[in-house]
């Protein structure tokens, strides 16, 4: 498996770890989570937020890196794009934790180009 492949794998992963800081509290209520985490607010609102956009940023990612390798793009490249899309997406996040909006967008920016990154060297092969 490919470093690229490992960097889906994390990316995957990340909105779970993110939206367990919204629910970490003594009186969470798994019966009802959706209702508790829309009534949240300061930190735990804003890591569900992230969560959710975690979710979101997610599938374009994944079939960037899938369709990199399938047109035999270099390997360095898509494992390099790979890595700094991870990267900024946990920047992303510890960004929206800390309510950093301006620099959260240019991570955001920033992840979306690796992604366009990743097609363009797909498409160039």
């Amino acid at each position: 498996m490919t470093l690229a492949y490992w960097m889906v794998l994390a990316c995957a992963m990340l909105p779970y770890l993110t939206v367990a800081v919204a629910k970490y509290r003594k009186d969470y209520d798994n019966a009802a989570p959706r209702r508790q985490l829309a009534q949240a607010d300061g930190i735990k609102l804003r890591a569900y937020w992230a969560h959710l956009n975690g979710f979101e940023a997610f599938p374009p990612f994944a079939a960037a890196v899938i369709i990199a390798h399938l047109t035999g793009a270099p390997q360095m490249r898509i494992d390099a794009l790979a890595v700094l899309f991870l990267g900024l997406r946990v920047a992303y996040v510890g960004l929206y934790l800390m309510d950093k909006p301006g620099a959260r967008s240019i991570a955001w920016t920033a992840g979306f180009a690796c992604v366009v990154a990743l097609f363009v060297v797909g498409a160039l092969g």
